[in-house]
């Protein structure tokens, strides 16, 4: 299960860079469609790898991702949506967010496992299963293929002729061998069989393979198959352009007709094999010859270095949005920072930890991590300090009013969570380690507060209302009870 919402995060991802190529790829409709065929690398980096790194370049920055603290993972789903009392997945977007997980089922305390670990074990299954037909359709597609050309005749170093084909293509992995039918004509031939020597030139028969490795994948995605079907036109097309480029633009009338009679008329299925001459998109490759004109070398270096940024901005993670130090603070708190970090349930570890940088700390105090109970109920966030001072802690410190409000924002703040522990240590060389714990509940916080705390965060005017309030409270020193 862990493996498919890796997947699954990392196929999201990918999603967001195809739309952003698909957009440059249109803008670029009339650059040399080898930059294109180049910007389909950022999508393949994204479904083979869910880590990356940072830059202020990344096309990711306008949608408001999720996004694991230090580790560069983009993760939309968490892994423990399984065991989350309220499933949460935060897509980027607010309004598709909000209609997932409207849809999804809330845990049920007295089943042996909650709905949605098991929806997402069948989604597991219903991935692999798919992986194992695509590829053994793949495989059997490509055997397919190797009968037909076994009695193929060699015509000179890796040319080979035969009755059983309509179309020239390559085929073969370690050592790629050029497929030609009986019968074709020397003019037509020349131009056909540098097409096809260029695929090879480019490890196209390499490329085309592993592209449609990756989409067997992430098979679930629809977007995935429009890219592949994309990046197979731009690799076809720039091929086209290359032939061109060195055979004269003469060709350009007999090629195009070539390339019409030698079409395939039944689209074979995306198997990543072989590279066939005719084999798709023939109408626009015939637009795309007759119409390409080779850019000047200024050009070339233009398109370069927009594709160039483009590719880095594509596989680039968005920088976090970093606290400036001009920004201002009401009360001692970052208003803007607690709602970016609002989150529906406590497991989110990022978001809780956003949300406790947003709130002034208790003074002579060192932060030492927190813990989170997500596992049962009630969810918790334990938050530990560390106290070095000579005197140790003593119970003005313990009942200081800082945390009693910062629990109560937090409350408003985590949907899902139940009570706030805070755990304030002395170092070991004072007092002998000792340490003093107490508890906040949403129960105390509705209760002195007279409502649900949670409605004070569903805008800044709220949450600034509640700062107001806990600022005009008094809190009484008891044990453990505002």
């Amino acid at each position: 299960m862990n493996l498919f919402l890796v997947i699954l995060n990392m196929s999201i991802t990918a999603s967001f860079v195809a739309l952003a190529v698909i957009m440059v790829r249109f803008l670029l409709r009339r650059a040399p469609k080898i930059f294109s065929y180049i910007l389909w690398v950022a999508v393949a980096i994204r479904l083979i790898t869910p880590v990356s790194f940072t830059s202020s370049l990344s096309v990711l920055g306008f949608v408001r991702f999720q996004k694991k603290t230090g580790t560069g993972i983009m993760e939309f789903v968490p892994q423990e949506i399984g065991i989350q009392e309220n499933p949460v997945v935060d897509i980027g977007i607010k309004e598709i967010s909000h209609f997932i997980n409207s849809s999804l089922p809330v845990a049920t305390p007295m089943a042996s496992a909650n709905p949605m670990q098991i929806i997402v074990w069948i989604g597991s299954l219903i991935w692999i299963t798919g992986i194992v037909i695509l590829l053994l359709f793949s495989i059997l597609s490509y055997l397919k293929i190797l009968v037909k050309v076994r009695t193929a005749t060699l015509v000179k170093d890796n040319i080979y002729e035969t009755d059983q084909i309509d179309t020239p293509f390559v085929c073969g992995f370690l050592k790629p061998k050029i497929y030609i039918p009986i019968g074709m004509s020397d003019h037509e031939l020349s131009y056909i069989l540098l097409h096809e020597k260029i695929h090879i030139m480019r490890r196209d028969y390499l490329i085309k393979p592993f592209a449609f490795m990756l989409l067997i994948i992430h098979w679930f995605n629809p977007l995935m198959w429009l890219s592949y079907a994309l990046m197979s036109k731009d690799m076809e097309m720039s091929c086209d352009e290359s032939v061109v480029n060195k055979m004269g633009h003469q060709i350009k009338g007999s090629y195009s007709t070539s390339l019409l009679t030698l079409s395939v008329s039944k689209k074979g299925g995306l198997t990543g094999s072989p590279l066939a001459f005719g084999e798709s998109n023939v109408k626009a490759r015939i637009k795309n010859i007759l119409t390409y004109r080779q850019p000047s070398k200024r050009m070339i270096a233009a398109y370069m270095l927009v594709i160039a940024t483009l590719v880095v901005g594509c596989t680039a993670n968005p920088k976090p949005l970093q606290q400036g130090p001009l920004q201002s603070l009401y009360s001692g708190y970052n208003i803007e920072k607690l709602m970016e970090n609002k989150t529906l349930y406590v497991g989110n570890t990022s978001k809780v930890g956003g949300l406790l940088s947003g709130m002034p700390e208790p003074t002579g105090l060192e932060w030492n991590g927190i813990a989170l109970q997500t596992t049962t109920q009630p969810y918790g966030v334990t938050i530990n300090y560390i106290n070095d001072s000579v005197s140790g802690i003593d119970e003005a410190e313990i009942n200081s009013e800082i945390y009693y409000r910062n629990s109560i924002i937090l409350l408003s703040m985590i949907d899902n969570v139940d009570i706030i522990t805070y755990s304030i240590v002395d170092s070991p060389d004072q007092n002998d380690g000792i340490v003093n714990t107490f508890t906040f509940t949403r129960e105390q916080a509705d209760k002195l507060l007279g409502e649900d705390v949670r409605h004070y965060a569903t805008d800044e005017t709220g949450l600034r209302q509640l700062i107001d309030r806990l600022e005009s409270l008094s809190f009484s020193k008891t044990n453990n009870t505002p």
